[in-house]
């Protein structure tokens, strides 16, 4: 089946955040939406056909979650990457994030440490914070281009018997890595050594591009499994965040039931009626429309690169290798972090992401959203090229 990504939508009656609630960042609304990590694209038709179905039953009642809600995820996991996991392994959660805090107030105490990688997305600095534990960095480093893990600084970390838990970022957002199965494994041992545990947010696992391949942390052996709680949905995937559901990957039993203990206190254990059946289409009968999706980015990625390098060449790129984001390197234009996103909202009226709120590593930075018909990326470059030129 071919798929459309290059039909023009209007989002302006669509409720989106992207694109209705940029006066709360920017000032302005009347700007082109690069920002906010959703897609310009319609679902894949069979999660649209799904979620009619359940429309025209007409009655959106509390809903229960059959086991093929669960066993869909663990068939795809397995067939994807070759990772087997089981149903009973798995819980629903809302989100990552809620999912990644709740974990932090289950089992870490006040004041204890938390390592994170900058710059990284914004919410896991602001989650340990929020919930008083202490944030401890271990910044990637660039190298030729490409962000590598400082192995030696996260190993003195990890040191620290103060610091209990290290929160993992794979694929990385805003960077773009996809860590391979080396860098885990080292990530492993030494976590393993010194007997830190991981939570693992794999929420962009299945976005990644060709010649890059996705390993499941916890799929490293037995040992790191038993040590990793993984945070995974097919909410980026496939479109569908406003749904608001994702899974927890727990390995030990009593910390699963601890967090669904949580979750009952707040009354939020259950799927939405579309939800529901949303994900268990995707995970079906949404790997066609996601595998087209990844050639479209792809080939929006190599439009970006090509008309940066020839049209404002002081930009540098640093190339991903999963998500549909691409870190992009201002500093050659000597401006400051405020200069820069002035340019970009008054002049050329668009929206990034600014590099800083990802931590201090991301100065001189912003991140671009490249999930939308080309026709879009093609104006914010445009626009760019003459703010900047």
């Amino acid at each position: 089946m071919e798929y459309n990504f290059d039909k023009k939508i209007d989002r302006s009656k669509n409720h989106s955040a992207k694109w209705s609630e940029m006066d709360k960042h920017y000032g302005s609304n009347d700007l082109l939406p690069l920002w906010v990590a959703d897609m310009d694209f319609e679902v894949a038709p069979e999660i649209y056909d799904a979620m009619k179905e359940k429309l025209e039953q007409r009655i959106f009642g509390y809903v229960y979650r059959p086991s093929s809600y669960y066993e869909s995820a663990c068939e795809w996991t397995k067939r994807r990457y070759g990772y087997e996991i089981q149903p009973n392994t798995l819980i629903h959660s809302p989100g990552v994030i809620p999912s990644i805090s709740l974990i932090i107030r289950l089992f870490t105490r006040e004041n204890e440490k938390i390592l994170i990688q900058p710059p990284v997305y914004a919410p896991f600095s602001s989650v340990v914070k929020k919930n008083k534990r202490t944030l401890i960095t271990n910044p990637l480093k660039q190298v030729d281009g490409r962000y590598i893990i400082d192995f030696d600084d996260f190993e003195e970390k990890c040191k620290d018997p103060d610091l209990k838990w290290f929160i993992l970022c794979n694929p990385h957002n805003p960077v773009g890595r996809v860590w391979t199965k080396e860098e885990l494994t080292r990530i492993a041992e030494i976590c393993l050594k010194y007997n830190v545990r991981v939570i693992s947010d794999e929420i962009w696992r299945d976005i990644v591009y060709k010649n890059y391949k996705f390993t499941p942390f916890a799929s490293i052996s037995k040992e790191v499994e038993d040590i990793t709680i993984t945070c995974f949905s097919p909410t980026k995937t496939f479109n569908i965040a406003g749904l608001q559901a994702s899974f927890v990957q727990f390995p030990r039993k009593e910390e699963l039931e601890a967090f669904q203990d949580e979750l009952a206190v707040l009354d939020i254990r259950r799927n939405n009626a579309f939800s529901l059946v949303a994900i268990e289409a995707a995970y079906t009968k949404g790997e066609s429309w996601l595998n087209a999706l990844i050639d479209y980015l792809e080939e929006n990625y190599n439009f970006l690169e090509k008309y940066i390098k020839e049209n404002i060449p002081k930009i540098k790129i640093i190339k991903p290798e999963g998500t549909y984001l691409v870190w992009l390197d201002f500093r050659d234009f000597k401006l400051s972090d405020k200069e820069i996103s002035t340019i970009l909202q008054e002049k050329a009226k668009v929206a990034l992401q600014e590099g800083l709120i990802f931590g201090e590593e991301g100065r001189g930075f912003q991140r671009i959203n490249i999930a939308c018909p080309r026709y879009i990326l093609k104006e914010a470059l445009i626009r760019i090229s003459k703010a900047f030129n």
